[in-house]
């Protein structure tokens, strides 16, 4: 028995530990994995800042291609840095002894990652790197503390520090503001990310678009069969409500005797 539940414990102590890193605020995020543009997007930020320590293993270039309406030539041009083929899987030539000499772990590959972790927490967890001259890197993560990576995309975001600064108040999710004069009410808070003024290439807006795109990709990644699922789902039901009109008749017919 003892043997047993130690077992039980050993299995749920990641979803215990998954829970606890949920406990910080998380950004939501409206993905779209209809958007081809915003895939597209997104797949040249993967290649250009992921997959030089990423893999996304499980799928091909040439399925990606095909699904977001990539030419193959525009493919293997723009976003195959590694001399692969249009259909070879998408791996990366780091090696895992090498990245764990680096990192302290192999970076995990992140075909998966929008299923596993969720794209509200992608979206925060990119957002959220910030200086933090104790760390290896240099930088720390308000959503994964003490995260072993770099800020790969600090060149488009520019430099994120935690300073105070004066926000809203917010009580059971509406803003508060003054009876009399209609003005926010704020107050100083001294855990807040802020971008230093013109060090990124991008503005916060364009940012926040950019990482939006990199989570759909990501989204699409995880599950590329989504949209077929939801066209067949479609049918099915409307098969079944059809089928039930008729099972409903015949039903009646055969009871209707029956008293």
């Amino acid at each position: 028995m003892k043997k047993l539940f130690a077992v039980l414990m050993l299995a749920v102590m990641p979803v215990f530990s998954f829970a606890a890193e949920q406990g910080v605020h998380l950004d939501k995020v409206d993905i779209d994995v209809s958007d081809k543009a915003a895939m597209q997007d997104g797949a040249r930020t993967f290649a250009n800042y992921c997959m030089g320590c990423h893999s996304a293993k499980f799928q091909r270039y040439e399925r990606v291609a095909d699904d977001l309406g990539i030419p193959h030539e525009v493919m293997l041009d723009n976003l195959v840095f590694t001399g692969a083929k249009i259909g070879d899987h998408m791996n990366i030539g780091m090696q895992p002894a090498d990245a764990k000499a680096w990192f302290g772990a192999a970076p995990p590959d992140l075909t998966l990652v929008a299923r596993v972790r969720g794209t509200d927490w992608l979206y925060s967890y990119l957002r959220s790197f910030y200086e933090d001259p104790s760390r290896p890197w240099g930088v720390n993560n308000k959503v994964f503390p003490n995260v072993g990576m770099p800020n790969v995309l600090a060149p488009l975001q520019g430099r994120q520090v935690v300073g105070c600064k004066q926000v809203q108040i917010v009580e059971d999710g509406k803003k508060q503001y003054d009876p009399l004069t209609g003005t926010p009410l704020t107050h100083e808070a001294c855990d807040q990310l802020t971008v230093l003024p013109k060090t990124g290439a991008l503005t916060e807006e364009q940012f926040d678009e950019k990482i939006k795109n990199l989570v759909t990709f990501l989204a699409y990644s995880a599950n590329p069969v989504k949209l077929e699922h939801q066209r067949i789902g479609t049918y099915v039901l409307l098969y079944l409500a059809f089928f039930f009109v008729f099972a409903y008749l015949l039903k009646r017919e055969y009871w209707k005797d029956v008293h």
